[in-house]
This record gives structure tokens, sequence and C-alpha cells, in this order.
């Protein structure tokens, strides 16, 4: 798939434990903010966006155009729709982080706009589910990705808001969740849609000329029929803001070297016949007592808390009890107009399908002037190879295929 537009290496970091209300690469049509067809949302953004090339009226809910232009862009992940006046709550953000397939095929509902004019793809490496045993007692939380080592695309909407009094523009995106294959049932009842990466279904899903829902859109919405792999990894990712490479790998593999039972046996092989032998049991006991090394981003300041619901078992980030103080001037909502959202204001932190996809995070909007973030594709040094010993490519080589 062709890539137009990018954010820079410099603007984007790699994480391992992706939350709600971090910034995502998503992957869309180069529309105006308003979405595709040749309407705005009345008098909002109506001067906003790029205009693309032979942009036209729509005839019956095909729009005609010379040119279609795609692009990576930075999202936040929590969907605040372009109607919201004013800056919403926590809990309304995390009502909107997935939507559910069957909601789409209801007429009318908060996702009628962005299901016509603002379809995306979520750019990831696979995704967190928690397996509930012991009659929920315990939660084991498990990694799936493609069996093939591909990123995954997961089917998304996004939108873009002007909060009142504000210049500044927020993007933001949701998850559409669908029933879970046979593969994944032994998990939970509910996984992302996951489209083929090149294929006549993620052209049609980004095809900007289709700006009026259709059957044949609905139908691109299923459960992932390819091979997946599925295994558990450490409980650390339960976490808001741990962050470890090992969080992919799984718990029994031998390539886990947070795993203590492979480090006894390495360790013992290393040392056998050997006078450190007392050197390698110290060392032993100190990864017994510590466990698995992860870093904590010192930008999060939420707290995660263990739910269950009918949609997931994912544990959820909240606001800390010292949240930083909005800026001046600024004024909070109580909740997102959800319209005719099935999800009622009560289940504020019951989410349609929570899952935690590990993906190229951007961090949010800065100036120029601040800080710059962890590399995704670069790891810290410097220029950007195309591939390098492990494997790993850049985030536009993928989209290049």
């Amino acid at each position: 798939m062709p890539v137009e537009d990018a954010p820079a290496d410099e603007d984007v970091r790699q994480t391992y434990n992706f939350a709600p209300g971090n910034h995502g690469l998503i992957y869309r049509a180069d529309v105006p903010d308003w979405g595709a067809g040749g309407r705005g949302h009345g008098n909002q953004h109506a001067a906003d966006g790029p205009t693309q090339e032979g942009q036209g009226e729509q005839e019956g809910g095909v729009e005609e155009a010379k040119e279609t232009r795609y692009k990576l862009q930075a999202m936040k992940w929590g969907l605040v729709p372009f109607w919201t006046k004013r800056n919403p709550d926590y809990g309304s953000v995390m009502r909107t982080i997935n939507a559910r397939d069957d909601s789409l095929a209801q007429s009318g509902g908060m996702w009628n706009t962005m299901k016509q004019k603002k379809r995306c793809i979520v750019v990831a490496q696979g995704f967190y589910e928690w397996l509930k045993k012991n009659g929920g007692k315990e939660k084991i939380p498990h990694f799936t990705k493609r069996k093939d080592g591909q990123l995954m695309c997961f089917a998304g909407l996004w939108d873009c808001v002007q909060y009142e009094g504000s210049e500044e523009k927020h993007y933001t995106y949701t998850i559409i969740t669908t029933d879970s294959n046979k593969q994944l049932s032994f998990l939970h009842d509910r996984m992302p849609v996951i489209l083929e990466n090149g294929s006549d279904a993620i052209r049609t899903w980004l095809d900007p000329k289709r700006s009026e829902w259709s059957k044949e859109l609905q139908s691109l919405l299923k459960p992932y029929d390819g091979e997946l792999e599925c295994y558990p990894v450490s409980k650390e990712v339960g976490k808001v803001g741990n962050n470890s490479p090992a969080f992919i790998v799984p718990v029994a593999s031998t390539e886990n070297k947070n795993n203590i039972a492979n480090f006894f046996s390495n360790a013992k092989k290393e040392a056998a016949g050997k006078e450190d032998k007392k050197e390698t049991k110290a060392e032993e006991d100190e990864i017994s007592q510590k466990g698995v090394k992860v870093e904590h981003d010192r930008q999060e300041h939420r707290r995660t808390v263990e739910q269950s619901s009918t949609e997931n078992n994912a544990p959820i980030p909240i606001p800390g009890a010292s949240p930083p103080s909005p800026k001046a001037g600024s004024k909070r909502a109580h909740d997102i107009d959800t319209e005719t959202d099935d999800v009622s204001p009560t289940k504020a932190v019951k989410m349609e399908g929570a899952f935690a996809p590990t993906t190229s995070a951007a961090s949010p909007e800065k100036k120029k002037t601040e800080r710059k973030t962890r590399s995704a594709t670069s790891n810290g040094t410097k220029g950007s190879p195309a591939k390098s010993d492990d494997g790993s490519q850049r985030i536009t080589n993928f989209f290049n295929k």
C-alpha cells in the first residue's frame, strides 16, 4: 500500500504496552478533516484539511476522483466525535476505544458519519487479551500475532474535533471488534477486525470514493480466518506504563531471557565444571527475587485497576489520584454525546473489547522545541536502514508492498 506522508522517525516511539489514551499510527486516505465525500459537517472544518485532486460531488454514494493518496498519521486511541464541544472526561473516552461491528450494522447512531467517511487502518504488531481462570480470580495475559510475522491491520474509524474556543485540532480513533474466531474462542468471544495488507478488502475499506455505508463494507467486518499465534506472556504487561520487549515473548520460550527456568538451565550449563558455581547461584537468587526487568514510562501517571465485563478482561488505566491540571481556561464536559450508543453512562469502564495493541506509538502533538521521543524505526541510531539484522523494517516499507 502506498504512503504519501508519514510522521518523522523522531516523532514516534516504540512501546510493547500500548494503552488507551496513547497515540498510535493510523493509515488512511488523505481526505479533508470532514472525511470522504464532497460535503463537510455543516460549517465545521469547511475550509480545513487537504483538498483531494479531482474530488467531486458524490453520486449514489460513490465519489469521482482522479487520484487517491494515502498517509500514516499519529492519532489518539479513544474516539472523540466531531460534534463534541468541550474536552470530554476520561470515562467517556474509555467508552469509545472500540466500536462493535453489530453497532455499525444499525442505521444512525454515533458511528454513522465515521463509518461512511472516516475509515482507517490501525497498525500494530499484535494485541493482548486476558484469560480468566479459577472463576475469575486469576487472569493470564496472552499475546496474539500473525503467524507469518507480518504487522496486523485492524479496521478502525477516525475523527477530528476542535473544541469551542480552541484552534487546536484533535485526531482520535477507535478499533472495530467482531466475534472471535475458533482459534481464539478459548480466550474471549470478541476480537479486533483484522484485514490483510495489500488485499482487495483493505483497498475497499479505505476507498474514499465509497462515502456511504453498504453491505459490502459491512461484510468486511468478520473474524480473521488466517493463521495466528497466541500464547501466555508476563503479567507485568498488565500495569500501564510498564514496557519491555519481553512482554511479547512467550513465558515458556527458550528465547525469554527473563524466564527464570531458562536462566537456571543456561547458567548451570555454562558454570558446569567451573569454579564460579557460587557466583551463578547468587545471580539465580537475584533474578528469583527481582523477577522480570521492565522500564516504566515516567510520563505515565495513570493507575491500573482490574475489571471484567462481557466485552473484555483487560486491566484498564484510570487517572491517578493527582493528575496534571488542565490548561487554564479549558473546560471539561461530563460526557461525549453518544446519541444512540449502546453503552450506557453507568458502564464508564466497561469497553467494547479493550484490546491492547502493541504498535509504533506516536507521541501527542508537541511543539518542535520539546524533547524528542525514542524512534521506533532507528532504535536510537542515526539513519533509518531499510532492514536491520533482527528483521525489523521501516513502517513505510510495510505499506509499499
